[in-house]
């Protein structure tokens, strides 16, 4: 059985679908792999090291997808109508592993089916325990969270941490992260490891104790509205207009002593939610840093322009888009790691041909379309 790793062809996008460690750990399951020349190129993994784990080396994607039973990818293929046809040589019942985007792409997603491919989104990986080492949102954001708080003391015109000098006591820089999920965590830990003052605000309460667990200050309306501000599967859920008015409110006097603002709030297919408007920016010091990694979905911060820094109100907003790719050599090898052990779970591994059980949660929760057909809930109207 085939598996084919093409070079990503979108802009910006320095990742791989697969590291030398991985191949040779597929190379285990008795699956051909081929690497198509240049994939690893942005990822600093020359084709010799793909080689030397036992990949073929393709000199191009068609030769590549030729024949190839499961394909992966770090994001959705390119369309006809963005100039390349990446599926055009793939073949009818093909597996294709990737983060697909769909709640932004569901026309996408019908395509899958019409081509007959089944499709397998891993951004959907639910949150169960079993999936953890295959959960592509947590190694991509932990990564981002740690580029943004670089990202920002790049922009920023202080230094991170207090410094008692002859000439004087440098204050420490203070830091505000918005959204405690894996990023904003990583964010916060980030921070404090430049010697910042952090606090962080998030609607979910579990989140509070995190926190502070890292050292920094929970700011949040601690009302009964936020006790119950989280789903079973751990996700923020959307709050009322009372509550956000409450919550900007407060946020509002907090930003004015804040230096640098990280923005990570995300709702899972929905567009970001606003929690700094442009009146908070213009009560900011002069100076002040904000790095939106939610740009990319409409932004958590109006102000903010996806793939540009741009100072406005003497804030300076940074937008960089695809953080994970800014970092490429590590995502590279946390996301192959995802792709591999979700592999162990659709590979027999001493057939080495496909075992996909459509009861299994962890399939159930990532597969799209199959045999033809949108086969998932969420897109069963696509």
């Amino acid at each position: 059985m085939k598996l084919a790793v093409t070079k990503e062809r979108r802009a910006g996008e320095a990742r791989c679908a697969a590291s030398p460690d991985t191949v040779k750990r597929l190379k285990g399951f008795g699956l051909d792999v081929a690497v198509e020349s240049g994939a690893g190129a942005g990822a600093a993994t020359p084709d010799s090291a793909y080689g030397d784990a036992g990949a073929s080396i393709a000199p191009d994607a068609a030769s590549c997808l030729a024949d190839a039973d499961i394909v992966l990818k770090v994001q959705r293929p390119l369309t006809a109508a963005e100039g390349n046809d990446e599926l055009a040589p793939v073949k009818r019942g093909a597996v294709l592993v990737s983060m697909m985007d769909p709640y932004r792409n569901r026309d996408q997603v019908a395509d899958y089916a019409q081509r007959g491919i089944t499709a397998m989104a891993m951004e959907l990986m639910p949150r169960i325990t079993r999936a953890q080492s295959m959960d592509v949102l947590s190694s991509q954001a932990s990564l981002a969270g740690y580029k943004a708080v670089i990202d920002a003391a790049e922009v920023f015109g202080r230094a991170f941490p207090m410094m008692m000098t002859a000439a004087g006591t440098i204050p420490p820089a203070r830091v505000m992260v918005f959204g405690v999920g894996v990023a904003g965590l990583q964010a916060i830990a980030t921070a404090k490891r430049l010697g910042a003052v952090v606090s962080a605000t998030d609607v979910r309460p579990a989140t509070k104790e995190q926190v502070e667990s890292l050292g920094g200050t929970f700011v949040a309306v601690m009302d009964e509205e936020f006790q119950q501000a989280q789903t079973a599967g751990g996700y923020a859920k959307e709050m009322s207009d009372a509550y956000k008015q409450k919550q900007a409110a407060l946020i509002a006097e907090t930003i004015k002593k804040q230096d640098i603002a990280i923005c990570t709030a995300l709702i899972p297919g929905r567009a970001a939610p606003t929690l700094i408007s442009e009146e908070m920016v213009k009560s900011m010091k002069p100076g002040s840093v904000i790095v939106d990694l939610a740009v990319e979905n409409g932004g958590n911060c109006p102000l903010s322009e996806p793939g540009k820094v741009v100072v406005k109100h003497g804030v300076t907003l940074v937008g960089h888009t695809n953080v994970p790719s800014r970092i490429a050599v590590d995502a590279t090898a946390q996301y192959a790691r995802n792709l591999f052990n979700f592999l162990a779970v659709i590979v027999d591994k001493k057939a080495g041909t496909l075992n996909i059980d459509p009861a299994d949660e962890i399939i159930k929760g990532v597969m799209l379309t199959r045999d033809g057909a949108i086969v998932h809930p969420a897109f069963a109207g696509a």
